[in-house]
């Protein structure tokens, strides 16, 4: 199986040496993201909900990089500064992956890496077949 590094232009991965997705056959994982802008600004600062729409909408993006979609996610872990803020984050989980239920977990933390971005998310995805992923039990 062949790894492909993604990143999402954001300086400090080229000045680390992260990736913000690894795909590793039909396997891609997406590492902790937050709602950091092209310029350096937090988008949606004081509102969990644009936060986290605007991380997950981030998130699709670069799985389509790699061939997924949203049907292909299998986990979401969410790291909140505030647990009170789980439900308008949940609001913008399920206006993307309500109908294919991937897991769900959401951990309260007491800070990230600046004191105004409310949630950082992490996301796993496996590529299966149209006819794998039929049927729920």
């Amino acid at each position: 199986m062949s790894r492909i590094n993604y990143s999402s232009g954001a300086p400090l991965e080229e000045k680390v040496g992260y990736s913000r997705m690894v795909q590793i056959g039909n396997l891609i994982m997406i590492g902790g993201t937050t709602s950091v802008q092209a310029d350096g600004s937090v988008y949606g600062e004081g509102d969990p909900y644009a936060q986290a729409k605007f991380i997950f909408e981030k998130q699709v993006k670069l799985l389509a990089k790699a061939g997924a979609k949203p049907k292909d996610v299998v986990k979401i872990m969410v790291y909140a500064t505030h647990m009170s803020d789980c439900g308008e984050i949940s609001r913008a989980y399920s206006e993307i992956f309500k109908e294919f239920r991937p897991l769900f977990t959401a951990v309260g933390t007491p800070e990230l890496n600046r004191p105004s971005q409310l949630c950082e998310i992490e996301m796993t995805a496996i590529i299966i077949s149209s006819a794998e992923s039929e049927g729920a039990k």
